[in-house]
């Protein structure tokens, strides 16, 4: 997109959190004015998880952590948009610099630590957005709330965000919040499922509607944890996997600038761990449980490796950055005339 391209240079002259910031401000004075005109994304429609998106490109949760940009980025084309990670309390998550631009490899390293004005801040900006289509609301702990607890934080905002979502994401594999991975183990993991599940039935009861809960996992699993991992997917009945998060391989980037930041890396260098986490889950799962594709989605073609590795829906982040919204318009192109899945 020729404007985005006399942009970038100017976001990317600004640090990486301040170019953030800045992007979010000026999406979300834009959703409040009247008549917003942006290239709307028709595509093909794709039923998953019981819903129906417009076209199977989607933004991933970490973009608009607050909820306060969700009428500027539905202008942009998306087939659904996926908010947060949003915690139960406020936190200011890690200290800055937290995020570092890796153009070489068309990366970002970030250690946010899931800062958020906590889920009743996030919830009423969800109320006070106009956005008519569909929504995740991304879930997961107070940095401060032990792992022991961690089940209780969770429950907490899927209580609080569910009469206002379309699904749920629930994150257990960020890098940046201290041994949250390990509810990636499989005990650990039975155990969230099993109440997950539990308060999904109750609050289906209570609301009179269905929303489904879908899990984002890791890209630096050992197949081994992908197969347990599938097995208790498919156990507890999960609406969907979220295959991948970021990564803490620093193979491809450890010679860059800022290669060795801690943090987890996004963007290209990801690419294929995503995938390849995607081909095992779709041998695992044979279809039992819809796959999300996230991870080094940079053109059209990027999207339909995603799809043709076994993802049903797509979602950007890092590649949004670099490239902007045009690459929505790519994708939703490239993945028209392609069979899901």
């Amino acid at each position: 997109m020729f404007r985005y391209a006399l942009l970038r240079p100017l976001l990317f002259s600004l640090p990486p959190e301040a170019a953030h910031d800045l992007t979010i401000a000026t999406l979300a004075r834009a959703g409040r004015l009247t008549g917003l005109c942006c290239w709307k994304a028709k595509g093909k429609p794709v039923e998953v998880m019981g819903l129906t998106f417009p076209n199977p490109v989607g933004l991933a949760a970490g973009l608009d952590k607050n909820g306060e940009a969700i009428n500027g980025l539905g202008a942009l084309g998306f087939g659904f948009i996926e908010i947060g990670t949003v915690t139960p309390r406020p936190q200011p998550g890690n200290s800055k610099p937290r995020m570092f631009r890796l153009p070489q490899a068309h990366a970002i390293i970030n250690r946010m630590g899931f800062n958020n004005d906590g889920v009743a801040a996030v919830v009423e900006n969800v109320k006070h957005s106009n956005y008519k289509g569909i929504l995740g609301i991304n879930i997961g702990k107070n940095a401060d709330t032990s792992i022991e607890r961690a089940n209780d934080d969770y429950l907490a905002c899927l209580s609080a965000v569910y009469p206002h979502a379309s699904y749920v994401a629930v994150n257990i594999s960020s890098p940046n919040t201290k041994n949250l991975r390990d509810l990636q183990g499989a005990d650990a993991l039975d155990v969230l499922l099993s109440v997950l599940k539990k308060r999904q039935d109750e609050l289906a009861q209570m609301h009179g509607r269905y929303v489904p809960i879908a899990l984002k996992i890791a890209p630096d699993l050992e197949a081994v944890q992908i197969t347990a991992i599938s097995d208790l997917l498919r156990r507890h009945r999960m609406d969907a996997v979220i295959a991948t998060n970021t990564t803490l391989d620093r193979d491809r980037v450890a010679h860059l600038r800022h290669g060795q930041e801690a943090g987890g890396l996004s963007g290209v260098p990801v690419r294929n761990k995503s995938n390849n986490v995607i081909r095992q889950l779709k041998a695992e799962l044979k279809d039992e449980v819809p796959i999300i594709g996230v991870g080094g989605i940079f053109s059209g073609k990027d999207a339909q490796e995603k799809i043709a590795a076994g993802a049903k829906l797509v979602q950007l982040y890092t590649g949004l950055i670099y490239r902007g919204p045009g690459l929505v318009k790519e994708c939703v192109k490239a993945l028209n005339g392609q069979s899901h899945g």
